[in-house]
């Protein structure tokens, strides 16, 4: 008994103190952002001088910055792409786990193959067609090669996997097709899965840098990634406004994993746990 406590003592110290470790970043990070721009290059203390929101206001207001743009574009585009991959990944994960056809096996084996393949090698392949296509400057161009997912697909997959063929027959012998059997039997059993898949999703395509840095070239269409080089590489000497500038990429992140973090961690550790 005493030794359990002891073991569960040890290891919530240890955790605290690596989520310790993993805060100072960004609350010193956020001290910059508070105070006078005249205590941002000095040697690093947590004596707080005079904080204020100046520096949050000032870079929402610059005309050249267009902070506000960037941030509505970015969660336009991942809300988009969020919505989109889990309508096709949802429907080809469900005919992968239920339908039968010729090749199954050696298809969905064919495409978790090419999880094997590193982004730069198709990065090359993928802008030539979205270059021929002319949507460069265009959110379709960040839109279209992320709507589907090889992993998203394997994930919901595995889900689809664990639920009994019990409540797929019953609903068909009730007179339910296909589609009600999906949306309304199976999809509320893999609830956990498509939050967890969909969060993932949106940091993902939230905090992406380089291919719209590629394909977006006008700066009013950036994402708020992007536009934040355009502040780091006009302001880089303004360290307290760049602070305050890369919180606005970083606290939505953080507020969505806060609330959705037992999703998250659900379904990543019930995602493996379907029959083949």
């Amino acid at each position: 008994m005493k030794s359990n406590l002891l073991g569960r003592l040890l290891t919530h110290t240890f955790l605290i103190l690596v989520g310790l470790a993993c805060l100072l970043p960004l609350l010193f990070s956020l001290k910059i952002a508070l105070e006078p721009t005249r205590f941002a290059f000095q040697a690093p203390t947590w004596d707080w001088h005079d904080p204020s929101l100046e520096h949050f206001i000032e870079v929402i207001q610059r005309q050249d910055l267009l902070l506000p743009n960037w941030f509505v574009n970015s969660l336009f585009l991942s809300s988009t792409i969020v919505i989109l991959q889990l309508s096709i990944v949802t429907t080809a994960a469900y005919g992968f786990a239920r339908l039968t056809f010729p090749g199954r096996n050696f298809l969905f084996m064919l495409l978790l193959f090419t999880m094997m393949v590193p982004g730069q090698v198709t990065m090359i392949p993928v802008y030539t067609m979205i270059r021929d296509l002319k949507l460069l400057d265009n959110y379709l161009g960040l839109i279209l090669p992320a709507m589907a997912n090889v992993f998203g697909l394997f994930m919901i997959r595995q889900f689809f996997l664990g639920i009994p063929r019990d409540f797929e027959e019953a609903a068909m012998i009730d007179g339910a097709g296909r589609w009600r059997t999906l949306f309304v039997v199976m999809l509320p059993q893999v609830r956990a899965g498509l939050v967890a898949l969909g969060i993932l999703t949106f940091l993902g395509s939230w905090n992406d840098l380089f291919w719209p840095l590629i394909v977006m070239n006008k700066l009013e269409m950036r994402t708020l990634p992007v536009g934040l080089t355009v502040l780091n590489g006009s302001y880089g000497a303004e360290r307290a406004l760049v602070m305050a500038g890369a919180f606005f990429s970083i606290v939505p992140a953080l507020i969505l994993y806060g609330i959705f973090q037992k999703r998250i961690i659900q379904g990543s550790m019930l995602s493996g746990l379907g029959g083949r």
